[in-house]
């Protein structure tokens, strides 16, 4: 098992764990922020025997991180946020990021390993044949999408497949205002009322996107209903748009996969809360 970060060597007790990181720096000024990343593949065998031919789960995480922001508690707060978005669970919100990661990849593999209780009885029941649905994924990333001097946004990608027909894919974005560092909700940018004409916005922009004039034509191209597309708060900001994205099951089938919608902010100026992140930093309030 190899550790390394950047120049330094550090030996963890995981099989097969590599880490690995190196610094990049984003913005400038008071609100620059340095990240650093750790990088995770582990192949985990269900069994305790030396046989590549039975059934092991992959593990696959690359996480990046701030490690340097205007001062401690600051770094903190943002640590936090990146740490719970990326895993989802609050129990890995107090731990550093390298803690969290290794404490992630502990639960993971012991949660699989449990697996192998179940594991001879249904090969006996398959009369000796290796079941299949005992081969594991996991992979999870995150990615820095637009960084300045006042935005943050990435996003977390989640891919797993744990037996049946098919794994599952699902992408989710964070927005952080980097003065009050919190994250924001279509509440922080959109004023009161947003949500019916905003949702005509967004279908409007699908059926540009899909060449269609009529909306209930976007039930021929495989969406679910028109009702289904409404905002969802699962979107990031450029200095041009805002983005959304919808997951796998969400406004249609597992494969049109996760579809995007880009809707540029001139079209949305008469529901922009004025004082938003939106306004003060990439419009010009009238």
């Amino acid at each position: 098992m190899q550790i390394k970060q950047c120049n330094l060597f550090l030996l963890l007790s995981v099989t097969l764990l590599m880490v690995s990181s190196c610094q990049e720096r984003s913005g400038k000024g008071r609100n620059a922020v340095v990240f650093d990343s750790v990088v995770v593949n582990e192949q985990i065998p269900l069994l305790s025997l030396n046989d590549t031919t039975l059934p092991y789960a992959e593990l696959s995480l690359s996480f990046t991180y701030p490690v340097r922001f205007r001062d401690e508690s600051s770094l903190a707060r943002l640590q936090q946020i990146f740490t719970g978005t990326f895993f989802g669970d609050l129990r890995y919100d107090t731990l550093s990021p390298v803690e969290a990661v290794a404490l992630y990849t502990d639960h993971y593999r012991e949660r699989y390993r449990s697996l192998s209780n179940s594991f001879y009885a249904d090969q006996a029941m398959l009369n000796g044949e290796i079941p299949a649905w005992y081969w594991y994924t996991l992979d999870i990333r995150n990615k820095l999408i637009f960084v300045s001097d006042s935005l943050l946004s990435y996003s977390v990608s989640y891919s797993d497949y744990e037996g049946g027909a098919h794994g599952s894919h699902r992408i989710t974005y964070t927005n952080i205002d980097l003065n009050s560092l919190t994250t924001l909700t279509e509440e922080d940018l959109f004023l009161p009322g947003y949500y019916r004409p905003l949702s005509e916005i967004i279908v409007a922009q699908l059926m540009a996107d899909h060449a269609v004039t009529e909306p209930d034509s976007l039930l021929t191209k495989g969406f679910f209903t028109i009702e289904d597309i409404v905002p969802n708060n699962n979107f990031w900001l450029n200095d041009t748009a805002i983005h959304y994205a919808y997951n796998q099951y969400e406004i249609a089938p597992y494969a049109m996969g996760v579809i995007d919608v880009t809707i540029p902010y001139h079209k949305l100026r008469e529901l922009l809360l004025p004082g938003s992140v939106i306004s003060r930093y990439f419009t010009k309030e009238p």
